[in-house]
């Protein structure tokens, strides 16, 4: 199973995240709104600022929006995650 050990700011709508692979990697989220409703809150940056890794760990807001790792994962890695090696 992957998920996120750290998420860092870095500047707009971009952090730096490292993953349970070891594995680390920046991603652009600017998008988000203009793809999920319940993204739209994360218009505003001072919102998107309010990230933090919930229980799964995976990328949260306090809107109540929040984000499967392993899209994460293939966002920040250029690859996608195998599940068959993670059982």
């Amino acid at each position: 199973m992957i998920y996120l050990e750290s998420a860092e700011y870095l500047k707009d709508y971009r952090l730096r995240l490292t993953f349970n692979t070891g594995e680390t990697g920046e991603v652009d989220l600017s998008d988000l709104p203009a793809l999920f409703d319940a993204a739209k809150p994360l218009q505003k940056l001072t919102e998107f600022k309010k990230f933090y890794l919930d229980e799964w760990p995976t990328l949260a807001w306090p809107c109540g929006f929040d984000l499967a790792p392993e899209m994460l994962y293939e966002r920040a890695t250029g690859k996608k995650h195998n599940f068959k090696e993670a059982i």
